[in-house]
């Protein structure tokens, strides 16, 4: 008996916990003149469905209990309303809502399209979301890290589906946008060439784009700036970087304009690096996008933009250490540098672009283009250093705590550079539309002329217990030496044809995208033609599915990066980069879920031939200069976009895959003495008797990395809106890294998984100006944004390369170069 009340109890215990609590609001809303507000939408704070009150105001809704949530009201024309509550379980509260009118006029109407789900490798990525999200670097190219991988915080460059930063297209309302060529690491990059303030619209191709997409083999980021149709602004302040934004429209609504200026510095994030010393890095850049309506089928558009970024070091020691563990030895080793010099680099860049769009009429569209960019770049290098190796005391009861007590070797070094480059680019090019319904062509030339003058004058001097490297006993020797003086002048042609055709509507809808590139290139006399096709097919199921697929020829015409060799000298006759790709998958929108969410998936195939290989220290690619390389790219992606909250977006991105090389006549030497004991080379008692070659065959590429991992979420208080969280996560496996000038020993060296977590919170000090008071200081105001983000919240120290010492015995050890530690960041925003 007591044993049946005992489970009666229980059971009756466990009902009760699991029945909701809940309680009820009622009430009514009204307007300022206390008039019903009829339909007036009603939700819970980050959840997507709610309810509309009555035509007489009134409404009742249904909410948890023993729980603090938020009720928001909102309707077209008001602004929204929110109250906070924490109720019992059946409580029923009632109250009523004023709504207040909104001044504010609708500015855009959004359509919603499947551009997006019909094209392969396609993602739009939400403006918004690049300026909230937390990052040393930030902006547009921080969120496609998050989609595609990164490996280094300190850059903006991003590399795509194996490919390397210079695979990859950039376009700023169709000017084409270069990068930097000098630059040898984050520390030296200034700002990104994309003000996130100023841009509109963001398309990103991951693989598999367009014919109307240049000659790349990687990606695309098309980016559209804003036309203003009002005036507006916005200021913000942090401790890495400020920046100023203005935008407007004329009386007669002809001429629009839109300024951005922004300085960065990033003093406070390398104080902490390895390397102590002086840094004074420095960044600005001025960017306007002008818009005049010459007449109802005539626009004139112009975008100009001033970027320059200067960068000193004075460095005056640095401390690096790692572990090595083998089954005979075991230590902590440590490496003590002590430097003299200084180095001191300036990058300076400008676009002008111009553009005139005629509307001839409402199928006809003609666009003509010139533009102009600049490039000049300075390095002067000159820091000499001493240098201790050994075993490091990590025993912090020993007064020899952080010091080296075990010496393996010693040594000096020299690094001297007077590095100068100027490029000039100019475009002239066409491009136009025809709109036939079923059909929509499209249609492009483009003539560039690029003027290259380039001064190299840099070496290495590495002496090791008192020997020059590479030993000489007759002289002395450095250890890489590059002079060059190159004056190129080249000339491309390129254009395009290509047709969007919709072949079926309605139960089963089929899309066809079909094009064809070619490229003339005047200095290697190569001209090149590349098809490429895609297709999409939406099912007539319940599930809201579409599957796609695409397949084409990219190419890539070297630019001057690709035809400089090792040694400094320029290979004129090197020949475009060459790859045929495939690319299948899905995009799957679930409809019967809580919140929005979307999932895509794609796999992809690129063989390459013509390859010309390369190795990547940091931010520095040195190639071959030789087409003598095959390779090949496949992998898998897939993507989760969802909202965790109501307007809130966020996603997670996973993806695996392989990318390899075979370099032709890549072998090596296996030497052996008389009695077949292998040895490196031969001395005075050691006859090389035998010797056996090995040929490499496929071999990882530096950009190969099996899994990469991005996480962007966007969440906020279930009572307040006003206080939100942004967290970016990133994570990718080990890379190989190539010892410089050695065949066996290319992928000898691991870099460690890239792991960074970067947390931003943000509080709404400012809202809606129209609740403010006439004398308010703050009136001109939106609102007002303070953020405080933590960089690298596990203070992870992630390895971005690796400085190779030889010790007395003249074995070699890697030493890790480190990337930077857990910071602080405080921003201040304000919109006007």
């Amino acid at each position: 008996m007591r044993l049946t009340v005992l489970i009666f109890l229980l059971f009756s215990t466990l009902a009760s916990f699991s029945q909701k609590k809940t309680a009820y609001v009622s009430g009514k809303v009204i307007d300022e003149n206390e008039d019903p507000v009829p339909a007036v939408t009603i939700t819970i704070l980050g959840k997507q469905n709610g309810i509309l009150s009555s035509d007489s105001g009134k409404f009742r809704i249904e909410v948890p209990a023993e729980k603090a949530f938020a009720l928001v009201f909102s309707h077209t024309g008001f602004h929204d309303e929110q109250k906070n509550f924490y109720l019992s379980p059946g409580e029923q509260e009632q109250l009523t809502v004023k709504l207040m009118r909104s001044s504010k006029i609708l500015k855009t109407v959004v359509i919603n399209n499947e551009k997006e789900r019909k094209e392969t490798g396609l993602i739009k990525i939400n403006p918004k979301s690049a300026i909230t999200l937390p990052g040393a670097t930030g902006g547009v190219e921080g969120l496609i890290k998050t989609l595609v991988g990164s490996n280094n915080e300190l850059t903006s460059q991003y590399s795509v589906r194996g490919g390397n930063y210079d695979e990859n297209l950039i376009y700023i309302n169709g000017f084409e946008i270069y990068r930097p060529y000098l630059i040898r690491n984050g520390e030296q990059e200034g700002l990104s060439f994309i003000n996130p303030e100023l841009v509109k619209n963001i398309d990103f191709y991951t693989g598999g784009f367009q014919a109307k997409y240049g000659d790349k083999i990687s990606s695309v980021l098309d980016i559209q700036y804003k036309k203003p149709v009002s005036f507006g602004g916005s200021v913000y302040v942090s401790l890495l970087e400020q920046g100023l934004h203005l935008e407007g429209l004329s009386k007669n609504k002809k001429l629009s304009w839109l300024f951005g200026v922004r300085s960065k510095t990033n003093r406070n994030l390398l104080s902490s690096q390895e390397t102590k010393g002086n840094y004074i890095p420095s960044a600005s850049d001025l960017q306007a996008y002008l818009t005049y309506k010459m007449s109802e089928k005539l626009q004139l558009e112009v975008l100009g933009i001033i970027s320059g970024s200067k960068f000193t070091l004075i460095p005056e020691s640095a401390q690096k250490s790692t572990a090595v563990f083998s089954p005979l030895f075991t230590a902590n080793i440590g490496l003590d540098i002590y430097f003299d010099g200084q180095e001191k680099d300036s990058y300076n860049s400008n676009l002008i672009g111009i553009s005139l769009n005629q509307n001839v009429n409402n199928s006809v569209k003609l666009k003509w283009m010139f533009s102009r960019y600049g490039d000049i770049e300075n390095e002067n290098t000159d820091i000499a250093g001493a240098y201790l190796f050994g075993e490091r005391s990590f025993d912090k009861t020993q007064p020899d705590f952080g010091q080296i007590t075990n010496p393996l070797g010693a040594g000096v070094f020299q690094n001297y550079a007077r590095n100068d480059l100027n490029i000039t680019v100019y475009n002239l090019s066409h491009k136009g539309s025809y709109n036939l319904g079923k059909h929509f062509l499209q249609w492009g030339v483009s003539f560039d002329h690029s003027v290259i003058n380039d001064h190299l004058n840099e070496w290495e001097m590495q002496d090791s217990a008192g020997y020059s490297l590479p030993f000489n006993p007759n002289q002395l020797n450095l250890s890489s030496v590059l002079k060059s003086n190159e004056n190129l002048s080249v000339d491309k042609y390129s254009g395009y044809l290509q047709d969007n055709i919709h072949l079926s509507h309605g139960a089963n809808e089929v899309s066809l995208q079909a094009g064809v590139r070619f490229n003339y290139d005047a200095l290697n006399k190569e001209f090149l033609v590349s098809p490429r096709a895609q297709v999409s097919y939406k099912p007539d199921w319940k599930r809201d599915i579409i599957f796609k697929a695409s397949t084409g020829i990219y190419d890539q015409p070297p630019f001057y990066r690709e035809m400089r060799r090792p040694d400094g000298t320029i290979n004129t006759a090197l020949k475009s980069q060459k790859s045929i790709q495939y690319v299948a998958g899905f995009d799957y929108n679930l409809s019967n879920v809580k919140r929005p969410m979307r999932i895509t998936t794609e796999a992809y195939f690129k063989s390459l031939w013509d390859v010309d290989p390369y190795d990547i220290n940091n931010l520095q690619i040195s190639y071959f200069g030789e087409n003598n390389a095959r390779a090949y790219a496949a992998g898998i992606e897939t993507r989760v976009f969802t909202e965790l909250v109501k307007d809130a977006e966020s996603w997670f991105s996973l993806g695996i895959s392989q990318t390899k090389e075979n370099i032709n006549n890549n072998f090596y030497y296996t030497y052996k003495n008389k009695e077949g004991e292998v040895i490196g080379s031969q001395t005075k008692d050691q006859v090389v008797a035998d010797s056996v070659r090995t040929d490499v065959g496929w071999i990882r590429r530096p950009s190969d990395r099996l899994i990469t991992m991005g996480l962007f979420l966007q969440d906020y208080l279930s009572t307040n809106k006003n206080f939100k969280v942004h967290l970016n996560l990133i994570y990718g496996s080990n890379m190989s890294y190539n010892i410089p000038n050695s065949m066996k020993y290319r992928n000898a060296l691991i870099i460690e998984p890239y792991i960074r977590v970067d947390i931003g919170f943000s509080a709404l000090l400012l809202s809606e100006k129209s609740l403010r008071r006439s004398h308010s200081p703050f009136r001109s105001f939106e609102n007002i944004w303070a953020s405080l983000e933590v960089f690298n919240l596990i203070d992870r120290a992630n390895t971005i390369s690796y400085q190779l010492i030889k010790d007395f015995a003249n074995d070699t050890f890697s030493i890790p170069n480190r990337l930077t530690p857990r910071l602080i960041n405080f921003k201040l925003l304000a919109r006007f």
